[in-house]
């Protein structure tokens, strides 16, 4: 092997990866092996380990470190509670969409319960995550990419390596756990000099993570109020926090809770009457 090439390169040197890609890089023994690591983003930490593994390593940046491209207009949009975020979806909607529209939330239940809710709006949507076979993910990414889905939801699976051309709008529907995540997913519009947008919905529990995100869009050469640019950064502490485990939220539900314990209680009657069939055969 002459030549070793980790693209995301920040994401496989972290660990969950790093001992496997540590296998890789010993088994490639050639003495003029040359190594090149490729991402959008590179946390200090990372390129300090990525140091260790290379012999003069020769560093390019194209654009600013850690930064979106100036192709995408970058907006954030307070929503103040959780419910605040499908009434913005709706009238985005109402007002007109030009698909294709990539949706990002932080859970596969959520994507799933945001899924429903636009269904049934007669919106064309569909969700894309882990749980689906690869053969599902594989015909609904071709699905959109032909526009016969206008609006694909998605989990963190869809935020790296998939290069669709003409996505117009990226909507962060939860909001990204870390930087180097905002980054990534909206990196999904603008790409190769086209325009897009991204708009990022936050909520009151979302708020002292904002600075961290209004410093991405602001160096990214977009408009950013001033209220935001005086927000404090956060914590080292509370990033770590907020990367281990995302805030918790509410359902993703616009039945009232009369409803939902009304479903649950049709749930019950059927599940009971088919204990009690199942007990008259035996």
């Amino acid at each position: 092997v002459k030549h070793l090439v980790l693209d995301e390169a920040d994401r496989l040197l972290e660990m969950g990866f790093l001992e496997q890609t540590d296998e890789i890089f010993h088994a490639c023994s050639n003495p003029k092996l040359q190594t090149y690591l490729f991402s959008a983003t590179l946390p200090s930490g990372v390129e300090t380990l990525a140091n260790t593994i290379m012999k003069d390593p020769i560093k390019v940046v194209i654009g600013i470190k850690n930064a979106a491209t100036d192709t995408v207009n970058q907006e954030l949009v307070y929503v103040g509670q959780e419910e605040g975020k499908l009434i913005a979806i709706r009238q985005l909607v109402q007002q007109g969409l030009k698909p294709p529209v990539l949706i990002f939330v932080q859970s596969i239940e959520r994507a799933k319960e945001l899924f429903h809710e636009l269904i049934y709006d007669g919106i064309n949507v569909d969700v894309i995550h882990s749980e689906r076979t690869k053969a599902q993910r594989d015909a609904i990414i071709q699905s959109f990419m032909q526009a016969k889905i206008w609006i694909l939801i998605a989990t963190e699976l869809m935020a790296r390596g998939m290069d669709f051309k003409g996505i117009n709008l990226v909507i962060n529907y939860d909001f990204p756990q870390t930087v180097q995540s905002y980054i990534h997913r909206i990196g999904r519009t603008g790409r190769a000099g086209r325009p897009g947008a991204a708009i990022t919905y936050f909520t009151k529990e979302d708020a002292p993570y904002l600075k961290s995100i209004v410093n991405v869009i602001k160096e990214s050469g977009c408009q950013v109020p001033d209220w935001m640019l005086q927000l404090k950064n956060p914590s080292q502490e509370s990033k770590k926090k907020l990367r281990r485990k995302p805030i918790e939220r509410k359902r993703i539900n616009t039945r009232s809770k009369y409803d939902l314990a009304k479903i649950k209680h049709k749930r019950e009657l059927v599940e009971a009457s088919k204990k009690r069939k199942l007990q008259q055969e035996k």
